[in-house]
């Protein structure tokens, strides 16, 4: 690590030397990472980044870390986080403007609290709302891409707002996947009016069925494979009877075999051990492809 760099980045925005990725993913998992910054606006993220691609530094933009499986060893790079102050949101009708470092699940609670309708399945979802952009996330069958107008990113060096209809989209990927150098800074999602009691009683009886029914009690990345079109990731892994099958202090989930929770000190290669066992299994047992849905990042 270098004081020089460290000071250039205190331009941006704040700055953690050293800081564990094990504190900044819902695994708690992951070596140290050399830098993290949370630039302070629009103008810092800007110049960050054309700092970084100028000096070859490697960088991560990193959300909540809920969906990341992340290598034990030290990440001799840059983590941007814009959870800090890149977290605004405005309601406008039934439009609502949200930065990409609100919390998905807080913004969920803000609608309903506004009156609308739309955001009820991501109200356990424990992602950022540019991590949940990102990969399309949903629940319950809703996606947040159904729900989305406009994106405004920061590609090619400038700010702009992308329609919906520029990108691609489907179950659990979008086209940022594909171009990582595009940094997703807000989004404008269309809603509806909802009856506010109707859209609680949604929100609990879902919270309810994920507490009953999922490892709420034990760090994870929540699901860690897509569902196949044949049968749903976890029917597929507990008929192939690898439920509580654990190295180290990882574990295949006993009550939700799409889960794999971190009973204390797991290390990212347990996990990964774990991940290719059970796609192994399945594959041998029915011919059929588990993909992740997680990331792997800095393996």
């Amino acid at each position: 690590m270098s004081l020089e760099l460290k000071t250039t980045l205190e331009q941006f925005g704040p700055v953690r030397t050293a800081l564990p990725l094990a504190q900044l993913t819902t695994f708690n998992i992951g070596g140290p990472a050399d830098y993290v910054v949370y630039p302070q606006n629009e103008l810092a993220l800007a110049q960050c980044l054309k700092f970084l691609k100028e000096k070859g530094i490697s960088t991560k933009l990193l959300g909540n870390g809920s969906n990341i499986l992340a290598n034990d060893k030290p990440y001799h790079g840059v983590i941007i986080k814009l959870d800090r102050f890149f977290n605004s949101v405005f309601f406008d009708d039934l439009d609502v403007t949200v930065q990409a470092g609100h919390s998905l699940i807080a913004l969920a609670y803000l609608a309903y609290q506004h009156g609308l309708s739309g955001l009820e399945f991501a109200s356990g979802i424990p992602g950022s709302v540019g991590g949940a952009v990102f990969m399309n996330a949903g629940a319950y069958l809703c996606s947040l891409f159904k729900l989305i107008r406009r994106i405004y990113v920061f590609r090619n060096g400038d700010f702009e707002w992308i329609d919906v209809r520029e990108i691609n989209y489907a179950y659990r990927y979008s086209s940022f996947m594909d171009h990582p150098d595009w940094i997703i800074v807000a989004v404008e999602l269309r809603l509806n009016h909802g009856d506010k009691a109707e859209i609680k009683a949604l929100m609990d009886q879902r919270q309810s069925r994920r507490m009953s029914s999922q490892p709420l009690q034990f760090p994870s990345a929540g699901s860690v494979f897509r569902n196949p079109i044949q049968a749903p990731a976890w029917q597929l892994i507990q008929d192939a009877h690898l439920r509580g099958l654990r190295i180290g202090d990882a574990m295949i989930s006993e009550q939700h075999a799409n889960f794999i929770i971190n009973l204390g000190q797991a290390k990212a290669s347990d996990v990964y051990e774990l991940i290719e066992q059970a796609r192994k299994t399945v594959a041998d047992k029915y011919q059929i492809e588990l993909k992740p849905e997680i990331e792997f990042f800095n393996w």
